[in-house]
């Protein structure tokens, strides 16, 4: 199963993605999601002052039924800096997501594949122990966050989103 679930070559994705930033907790980092040339770019800074250190972009809610999906691949190009997916669903609290790690290297493209089984449940940078694994059927939201603890300018570029 290859299904396309977000593709920048739509002249209106990027502006179905809102940007939260760790200001919510005092924080000074920035960021968010434009398009450039038909990609998706996640782009800011991130600072550590006042206990802050991430950025992340959600696009709006829409149910996305992937039940029968082994996974989802991700075409990127990053700044040898770690993101994370982070799919959200019903089955877990308010802000609460499960998530798996994006280790970009470099300069180019890369084709990032992540079964279900690779996702784990977190909230607020702690792994939420006895919760039910990721209904793929449920997934009403999709994330990407930068949280690697380190300060400066971030870049990642996405092309597309697609089921595996």
């Amino acid at each position: 199963m290859t299904a396309r679930l977000i593709d920048f070559q739509d002249a209106g994705e990027a502006s179905r993605w809102r940007a939260i930033n760790d200001a919510v907790m005092g924080g000074v980092s920035r960021g968010g999601l434009h398009a450039e040339d038909g990609v998706g770019v996640f782009d800011g800074e991130t600072s550590l002052e006042t206990n802050g250190g991430f950025s992340s972009v959600r696009r709006d809610p829409e149910a996305m039924d992937l039940g029968q999906a082994a996974g989802v691949a991700l075409r990127v190009r990053g700044d040898g800096r770690e993101y994370q997916l982070r799919l959200y669903t019903d089955q877990l609290p308010r802000g609460a997501a499960y998530r798996a790690s994006l280790r970009t290297e470099g300069d180019g493209w890369q084709r990032v594949e992540l079964p279900w089984h690779a996702l784990e449940a977190m909230f607020r940078g702690r792994r939420l122990p006895e919760v039910p694994a990721l209904d793929a059927s449920r997934i009403i939201q999709v994330g990407l966050m930068i949280v690697d603890r380190q300060a400066g300018p971030f870049r990642l570029e996405v092309a597309w989103l697609e089921a595996l």
